[in-house]
C-alpha cells in the first residue's frame, strides 16, 4: 500500500537486534572525542554517517579535518571515480554518546574540492541567505513523519497497527493520549529530549491526525540554521528509532486511502512582516510572487507530493494557488495570530515531509526576497540530481536508485 510494503503474518519476524540497547563503555582517555560526520546521500533524502576519532577534545569547526567517503556506495559516484569528500560545516553536541563527543554536519563535494556532490543544495541554500541576510528571515518548519514497525523480513507497517488491517478511522489521534490512541510516544519524547540537548532548535511535538504519526517542531531558526537544524533533528530521530526497532517514514502518502498524508508545513517571516503593518507585506507583496512561482515551488516541494496534495485530508490542490486566514485547505494559511497583530509570519503548507530543508527555505527566501533571481539555478540543480548522467548503468539504460534516475551515456 503505496511506499509501506504489508506482508502475511506467516513471514519470519526478525527480532530487534539487542546490541542496540546495551550500554557503552565509556572508560578511554577522556581527551579523546568521538566526531559523527553525517551527510546526504545520492537519493537527496536519506543520511549516511561514519565515525572519526580525535584524539583531542573538539571545540570548533575549523579543528576538524575533511574526510572522504565511498560515493559509489551511497548512489553518487561510480566506482572508477568514487572519491567524495565530506567538509564539516555545523557540529553539535553528541546526545547518544554524551560527554564531548559530536555530531557533525558536512556538505559532499567531488574530488575537485568545489563540485557539490549529488544531493548537496547546501552551498547554493547558503548563497541566498547570505544575500538575504538583512531581510532577517525566520522559519519554522512542522515535520510530519510515520513510525513503521518490521512486520517480517521486508515489510514494514505502522506501528500498532493491525498486521495487515486498519485500526479505528481517524479523527481520534490529534493531540491525542492513551494507549489506544498515541502508538509510539516514547519515542518522540526521547527524539525532543535528545534535540534540545544536542543545542537543536525543537519548539515542540504533537500526535498528529493519522495513527502512529506524529510531528515535530524546528524554530525558530534563522536563515541557513534552518536546514543544518532539521537535518540532524532527522538523523537523531533516525538514530533512536534503531534502538527501538523503529524506522522513521517520511513518504507523503505512505498509506493509501482515508488517511492523511505527511507534510512539512513551512512557517515564514522576514523583518518586513513582523514590524507594524506587516500582514500587508504579506498579502500584497510576498502572496502574489508564491503564486506567481507555483509550479517551480511545488518542483522542489518534495517528490510524490501529488499523492498527498489532492484537496482532501487537510491540504490544498496542486492546479491553483491560494491563501485564506486560517485556511488548513489553501496552499498557504494565514494564522489568526498574524491577522489580529497585523504583523507576523505565514504557514506554506504545499511542502511534503520528504523535502530537502535546504531546497525549500533557499526558493522561499530567493522568490520573497531576491525576487527569483536564484530560481532557475536551484531547479538546475535539483533537476540534474533527478537526472544525473554517468555510466554506472551498465548495460542497462537505467537503473532505480531510489526514486531518482541515473542515465547511461550514450
Amino acid at each position: 500500500v503505496g511506499s509501506v510494503r504489508c506482508v502475511q503474518e506467516t513471514e519470519t519476524t526478525v527480532p530487534h537486534d539487542t546490541f542496540t540497547s546495551l550500554s557503552y563503555p565509556e572508560n578511554f582517555d577522556p581527551n579523546i572525542t568521538l566526531a559523527e560526520y553525517i551527510w546526504i546521500d545520492g537519493t537527496g533524502e536519506n543520511l549516511r554517517s561514519k565515525t572519526k576519532v580525535y584524539l583531542e577534545r573538539i571545540e570548533r569547526l575549523d579543528q576538524l579535518d575533511w574526510w572522504t567517503y565511498d560515493g559509489s556506495s551511497t548512489r553518487q559516484a561510480i566506482t572508477h571515480d568514487s572519491e567524495i569528500y565530506l567538509k564539516p560545516v555545523f557540529m553539535c553536541r553528541d546526545p547518544l554518546r554524551k560527554q564531548n563527543h559530536i555530531l557533525v554536519f558536512c556538505e559532499g563535494y567531488l574530488s575537485d574540492k568545489t563540485t557539490p556532490a549529488l544531493g548537496n543544495f547546501r552551498p547554493i541554500c547558503n548563497r541566498i541567505m547570505e544575500e538575504a541576510r538583512e531581510h532577517k528571515p525566520w522559519f519554522g518548519l512542522e515535520q510530519e513523519y510515520f513510525l513503521l514497525e518490521r512486520t517480517g523480513t521486508t515489510g514494514w507497517w505502522p506501528l500498532n497497527w493491525p498486521r495487515g488491517a486498519y485500526p479505528s478511522p481517524q479523527g481520534r489521534y490529534y493531540c491525542s493520549a492513551g494507549t489506544g490512541n498515541a502508538f509510539g510516544r516514547l519515542i518522540t519524547e526521547v527524539h525532543l529530549r535528545a534535540c534540545l540537548a544536542a543545542g537543536i532548535k525543537l519548539a515542540g511535538l504533537n500526535a498528529e491526525v493519522a495513527p502512529s504519526q506524529w510531528e515535530y517542531q524546528v524554530g525558530i531558526t534563522e536563515g541557513i540554521e534552518c536546514g543544518d537544524h532539521h537535518w540532524m533533528a532527522r538523523y537523531l530521530l533516525s538514530r533512536i528509532g534503531e534502538d527501538y526497532g523503529v524506522d522513521i517514514s517520511y513518504e507523503p502518502k505512505p498509506i493509501a486511502g482515508d488517511w492523511n498524508g505527511s507534510g512539512c508545513h513551512t512557517n515564514f517571516s522576514t523583518i518586513a512582516t513582523r514590524q507594524e503593518n506587516g500582514l500587508n507585506a504579506i498579502i500584497k507583496e510576498y502572496m502574489p510572487k508564491l503564486e506567481a512561482a507555483h509550479k517551480e515551488h511545488l518542483e522542489v516541494y518534495g517528490e510524490n507530493n501529488n499523492k498527498r496534495l489532492t484537496g482532501k485530508h487537510e491540504t490544498s490542490s496542486m492546479e491553483k494557488f491560494s491563501f485564506g486566514e486560517g485556511n488548513r485547505a489553501s496552499s498557504v494559511r494565514i494564522p489568526v495570530y498574524t491577522t489580529e497583530r497585523g504583523a507576523g509570519y505565514f504557514e506554506d503548507r504545499r511542502p511534503a515531509s520528504n523535502i530537502d530543508p535546504y531546497l525549500v527555505s533557499a526558493i522561499i527566501v530567493d522568490t520573497c526576497c531576491l525576487n527569483g533571481k536564484y530560481r532557475q539555478e536551484l531547479l538546475e540543480q535539483y533537476r540534474n540530481c533527478l537526472l544525473y548522467t554517468s555510466d554506472a548503468a551498465d548495460d542497462l539504460l537505467c537503473v532505480d536508485l531510489g526514486g531518482r534516475r541515473i542515465i547511461k551515456k550514450k
